[in-house]
């Protein structure tokens, strides 16, 4: 029988390639729900508070999960055992999170648009495991790997100040529109022309 409740955000895998995010998305939902503390580490929950989490845990694992878990009834316990069986996925997200940090090129995309979503998976990666990106650090990325038949561009774009890598972006995205259009008006007219 399937599940018939819809599921906040995905079910822990079993495989644990989810952890990193699951854990996120189930810490801010028991929070919201009141239920943050639960989790935590000599908690004084209420039972109440207590079965609330666990329904609410049990409801996003893989149904093996459950199975192994069955008998686990405190949710802090539920947590640890979790953590202590899927946290090593940091070790395994981080180095690929660096190397395509490293390889992340603005030059390598048809897009502003697609290499702002690349930088942003990249980051999230490297944030969830617990390594700081700063604006300055997504400014400097972008204007070193601009293509070098854009050198000037490139300084033109420093040269403006940009503290926030957002602001950058959104001009980028300007400019990459503004192009597109140039571009659609120099074809038609040269279809007019003939």
């Amino acid at each position: 029988m399937s599940n018939l409740t819809k599921l906040d955000f995905g079910a822990l895998d079993i495989s644990g390639k989810n952890y990193l995010t699951w854990a996120l998305d189930a810490q801010i939902h028991l929070s919201v729900e009141g239920h943050g503390d639960t989790i935590k580490e000599g908690n004084k929950s209420s039972d109440q508070q207590k079965a609330k989490a666990m329904i609410f845990l049990r409801r996003h694992l893989h149904e093996d999960l459950k199975n192994e878990y069955l008998t686990v009834t405190d949710p802090h316990v539920l947590w640890k055992n979790l953590k202590d069986r899927y946290d090593h996925q940091k070790a395994v997200i981080l180095p690929k999170a660096r190397y395509e940090w490293m390889h992340l090129r603005l030059q390598d995309f048809k897009s502003v648009s697609d290499y702002n979503s690349a930088m942003f998976r990249i980051t999230s990666k490297l944030l969830l495991c617990g390594e700081k990106v700063t604006d300055e650090d997504m400014l400097e990325k972008t204007f070193s790997t601009f293509h070098a038949s854009n050198v000037l561009l490139q300084q033109h774009y420093r040269e403006k100040g940009f503290i926030k890598y957002s602001d950058l972006i959104s001009c980028l995205l300007v400019a990459e529109q503004n192009n597109e259009l140039l571009m659609k008006n120099h074809e038609a007219r040269k279809i007019m022309n003939y």
